[in-house]
């Protein structure tokens, strides 16, 4: 997903993302959907089945 994409997102659910991260953005978006803000530290499994990001996550 693009920068533009997330930042979209981020602020449909009523964050700021400012100059966040990408990373750090997508995990404050995780965070306020309820999931663990664990974008990027999957090795090889996620038990986050309902996390929008999972495949971007787990493939990345």
């Amino acid at each position: 997903m693009k920068m533009t994409d997330i930042k979209e997102k981020a602020k449909a659910i009523g964050l700021k993302p400012g100059k966040m991260k990408k990373e750090d953005l997508i995990r404050a978006i995780q965070e306020k959907e309820g999931n663990f803000p664990c974008f990027g530290s999957a090795l090889e499994h996620c038990s986050q089945e309902d996390c929008s990001w999972r495949e971007d996550c787990l493939f990345m």
